[in-house]
């Protein structure tokens, strides 16, 4: 009797691991079936990540390039500016030394005057294309007035002396104008944000904005291509009006 109940109770066991094996083993293989494809979906996951990854380096990279280039662009820019300005200080040195003079001779201060003028008019016709028309009437004005000798050689020398302080404090300032601006073939009047004598921005009446850029040892006026230039430019002028003067400004670059 008592082997048989142990008999039975094997059987009993061994039909309980059968039961096992039959219902819990195919659940278990089921579950490392789906962990075998959430680790594939992981796996995915991750390549997907990393190949983005990868792109957005590589993008970092180009961003880097570029803005070094654009960096060395402005460095050229900058250092050009300051040797204008080292002639315009120059021609003032000169002035100087012709007021010094003037009470010497009226003559001989004449030629000497507008050949200095000359010079800066010559500056101005192949420079910065900020109201140049204005700029040049200016000179022109004095010179027209020290040949028909209707100003004193003193006072001569003093206005032209005034002109070239207005063209180096023009370097120096950032602010908004308006001027008549050349744009396809067309001359048209436009709000211009002048940034120092580097930069110069501008929008239209019909909503056209743009930059001045150098081309052929000179300029020209030229509107962007992207509605996200045109959005940048539109900020500077917005921060312009509200007299923000300094700060960061994302704009295109008009030196590349």
């Amino acid at each position: 009797m008592q082997n048989y109940i142990q008999l039975s109770f094997f059987l009993t066991a061994k039909l309980f691991i059968v039961m096992w094996v039959i219902l819990i083993a195919p659940a278990h293989a089921s579950s490392l079936e789906n962990m075998a494809k959430s680790l594939a979906k992981i796996r995915g996951e991750v390549e997907t990540l990393q190949t983005q990854l990868d792109i957005e380096k590589e993008k970092h990279a180009n961003q880097i390039t570029a803005l070094s280039s654009q960096l060395a662009d402005l460095s050229v820019e900058e250092r050009r500016q300051k040797t204008t300005i080292e002639k315009l200080e120059q021609t003032l040195e000169q002035l100087s030394q012709v007021s010094r003079q003037a009470e010497q001779s009226g003559e001989q201060l004449k030629p000497i005057l507008l050949k200095a003028l000359a010079r800066y008019k010559h500056y101005v016709l192949n420079g910065f294309p900020f109201r140049i028309e204005d700029r040049i009437k200016a000179i022109e004005t004095l010179e027209d007035n020290i040949a028909k000798e209707l100003v004193d050689p003193n006072r001569a020398v003093n206005q032209a002396w005034a002109l070239i302080e207005d063209e180096i404090r023009l370097s120096k300032e950032n602010g908004l104008y308006q001027q008549t601006i050349s744009l396809d073939g067309e001359k048209i009047l436009a709000d211009i944000a002048k940034i120092g004598t580097i930069f110069l921005f501008f929008q239209t009446r019909d909503n056209r904005a743009g930059m001045a850029t150098r081309a052929d040892g000179g300029w020209r006026f030229e509107t962007v291509s992207t509605g996200g230039d045109t959005e940048r430019i539109a900020k500077l002028f917005d921060a312009l009006k509200k007299q923000i003067r300094q700060g960061y400004f994302e704009l295109p670059n008009p030196l590349k």
